[in-house]
């Protein structure tokens, strides 16, 4: 995805999740986030770690320009692409 370097996304974390996918999803405030599920239990960063890949993959980003900046141990996280 062109133009999406330096931008910040707010995701839903659904961990322990029947497969792993990632689905735009409309608020009531008019804001979108993406919903993110995944097959991995949060435990020991793992769950983190199956959402950064997959959102990876979505992006067609790699994994590594990819960083956690809020809600790290929570279901509502922020994503920062780096550019």
């Amino acid at each position: 995805m062109k133009g999406i370097s330096g931008k910040a996304l707010s995701i839903r974390v659904t961990p322990k999740a029947a497969a792993n996918r990632v689905k735009a999803q409309a608020q009531p405030d008019g804001t979108e986030i993406l919903r993110v599920y995944v097959t991995t239990a949060p435990e020991d960063g793992k769950a983190n770690k199956a959402v950064l890949e997959l959102l990876a993959k979505h992006l067609g980003v790699s994994k590594s320009s990819l960083t956690i900046t809020r809600g790290a141990a929570g279901r509502d996280k922020i994503v920062r692409i780096k550019a």
